[in-house]
């Protein structure tokens, strides 16, 4: 539940504020459990790339053996030979090309699997993280890890993985057939290999931050985009279309800023790498060319030798090429495993007992609370509600209203002090059985897709249609039902935005009566309804719920003159509390607040 009183406390951070940069090698060993998971897909892979790569490796030597078929001196060619060897190098690479488009399928599909255990892992870690959390962080970065970061972590499984395959396949195959043509030749890559290591990875130490940088910059502007399309009658409102769309194209352009900066740099590593790559082979031409001279090579030798030198370097350029690649895979996977470490809500003590048979007697006891150190919400906060009372909770915003509730639910503990029910403490029970002990019914509606009957029905899945009727009726909503197509069966759809909000609301309400917990929360729940249906709503929640524990919290304060005791806070404390007769009597803080809402003027 989002907590209005922090507007201002708070603030919603981007993902990279406090995203821990793990180490490559911590990263890879993480990636490599879930690749684990798939072995035999992995084993069949590791196959198919070993065969493919020798496959088209073999071409260069049964070319070589077919020029050396060539005699110089005479001009006769062999020609069985040529032919023999023309056919064998079709047969090689026709069979290597479709063992390769296997190995993409098999790759293709290992990486969605990959990609399916990761969101899965993301999104049951996130339904177990406290409700502080969801408050720190904006709605928009975390959808962006789990659709933007997934799918770059596995993109690059199911192609750089492929090509690493291949390249460390070609390399040793390279090298081992250059090793057995012309050994003197290979020196020179002993030269050139260091070479290649430290620039690569003097330009990987470059662009990591940077690709880093550009997942951050993206989740940020998905953040702000998710906000703003959530506010867009709030924006029209108040005409700031010229003010946002300033704010998105300044953010936008931080993103492509971050995205070229990082693609510009990142592709540096492939021209360098190429250019001594060239230097290699004009080295192996060279020295080559003298060996043929002295007679220590045949010309199909060397010829063979100039086409390994070039599978073995075009690896290696490979590689260079795909750095940016993967450092974006990288930064991707340290906010996705970010996600997937954060803490979850304290485990309940093993001593921790099941509430049960709640008779709905609430206490707060000298209560202390903060959201952030700097600044304390609640101070020395006592309260007793007594079972099947309705206790009212009013002030201005900021006052700690909303808090209560986190606190009642244990969405967040206390700093001190200590909150009973039934005389016993929260913190000594299991949050499932506190939770499921109220009915909450809160200012923002949240309807999902599906049938109306199912939303009402969402918290007790074995409620009959009678049942649910039932309630529909009370909340003043089943006529309204009644006289859609579909009756109950009518499908909602993105949060119900097909109806109103007073709709909505009481859709909401309904969804509450249906429980049985002995306590009730109603945060602002009658705020988007007339005063008339507000009326009837009132009249029939306390038939409904006569013999529980309610708590109203509202800034309308006409939905709680029938309280039987209003609690009056004002900056974290109680300044006032009694019935709402005895409260104007007063002429206190209560009496101002009235009066200032219905411009009572005395």
């Amino acid at each position: 539940m989002k907590n209005p009183n922090m507007i201002g406390d708070r603030h919603a951070v981007n993902m990279r504020d406090r995203t821990t940069h793990l180490p490559r090698s911590v990263l890879l060993k993480r990636l490599w459990k879930y690749l684990g998971r798939q072995r035999m897909l992995i084993i069949v892979a590791i196959l198919l790339s070993i065969t493919s790569s020798v496959l088209s490796l073999y071409g260069p030597k049964l070319s070589g053996i077919a020029i050396n078929a060539i005699d110089l001196k005479s001009g006769s060619v062999d020609l069985d030979t040529v032919i023999h060897c023309v056919w064998l190098m079709a047969v090689c690479y026709l069979f290597s090309a479709g063992l390769t488009y296997f190995l993409n399928f098999v790759m293709i599909r290992l990486s969605r699997r990959v990609s399916k255990q990761m969101r899965h892992d993301i999104f049951e870690n996130m339904s177990r993280l406290p409700v502080r959390f969801f408050d720190s962080y904006q709605t928009g970065d975390l959808i962006s890890i789990i659709t933007y970061d997934v799918d770059t972590v596995n993109q690059s499984l199911s192609t750089d993985l492929i090509q690493i395959l291949n390249s460390i396949v070609t390399v040793i195959v390279s090298m081992f057939m250059m090793l057995s043509i012309a050994p003197k030749l290979v020196l020179i890559f002993l030269v050139m290999i260091p070479i290649t290591f430290f620039v690569t990875k003097w330009i990987t130490g470059i662009v990591r931050p940077l690709f880093r940088n550009r997942s951050a910059k993206l989740g940020k502007l998905n953040g702000f985009v998710e906000e703003m399309l959530s506010g867009q009658k709030t924006i029209r409102a108040y005409g700031r279309e010229d003010v946002v769309q300033e704010a998105f194209d300044e953010k936008n352009q931080d993103a492509v800023n971050a995205y070229i900066k990082a693609e510009a740099n990142g592709s540096i590593s492939g021209p360098v790498i190429n250019s001594i790559n060239n230097i290699s082979l004009a080295l192996v031409c060279i020295f080559g060319s003298l060996l043929f001279l002295a007679g220590q090579i045949g010309l199909g030798d060397l010829s063979s030798f100039v086409q390994y030198s070039r599978k073995f370097s075009g690896p290696i350029n490979e590689f260079a090429n795909i750095i940016s690649e993967l450092q974006s895979a990288f930064a991707a996977s340290e906010r996705v495993f970010f996600l997937i470490d954060a803490e979850p809500e304290t485990a309940d003590s093993l001593d921790a007992e099941v509430l049960t048979n709640v008779y709905g007697d609430v206490q707060l006891d000298h209560v202390d609370f903060s959201y952030t150190p700097e600044k304390q919400i609640i101070k020395d906060f006592s309260m007793h509600a007594k079972p099947g009372s309705l206790t009212a909770i009013v002030g201005p915003t900021g006052a700690g209203k909303t808090t209560i509730i986190n606190l009642l639910m244990r969405f967040y503990d206390v700093d001190s002090g200590a909150i009973l029910i039934d005389g016993k403490d929260i913190r000594s029970v299991t949050r499932d059985s506190l939770r499921k002990a109220y009915t909450m019914v809160l200012q923002d509606t949240w309807l999902f897709h599906g049938t109306i009957y199912e939303n009402i029905a969402y918290g007790k899945p074995d409620a009959t249609l009678e049942d649910v009727i039932r309630v529909c009726k009370a909340a003043h909503i089943h006529g309204y039902i009644s006289r859609l197509p579909d009756g109950y069966n009518t499908v909602l759809t993105d949060n119900g935005t097909s109806i109103s909000k007073g709709q909505k609301q009481l859709l909401t309400i309904a969804r509450a009566m249906l429980l049985d917990a002995q306590m009730l929360i109603l945060d602002e729940a009658t705020s988007n309804v007339d005063t008339r249906t507000e009326q009837k709503i009132q009249a029939a929640m306390r038939k409904l719920m006569e013999g529980k524990t309610c708590f109203v919290i509202a800034h309308r304060l006409s939905t709680i003159r029938s309280a039987d005791n209003i609690l009056v806070m004002r900056d974290g404390n109680i300044v006032e509390q009694g019935s709402h007769d005895a409260l104007m009597s007063a002429n206190g803080f209560y009496k101002k607040l009235y009066q200032s809402q219905f411009d009572v003027i005395t």
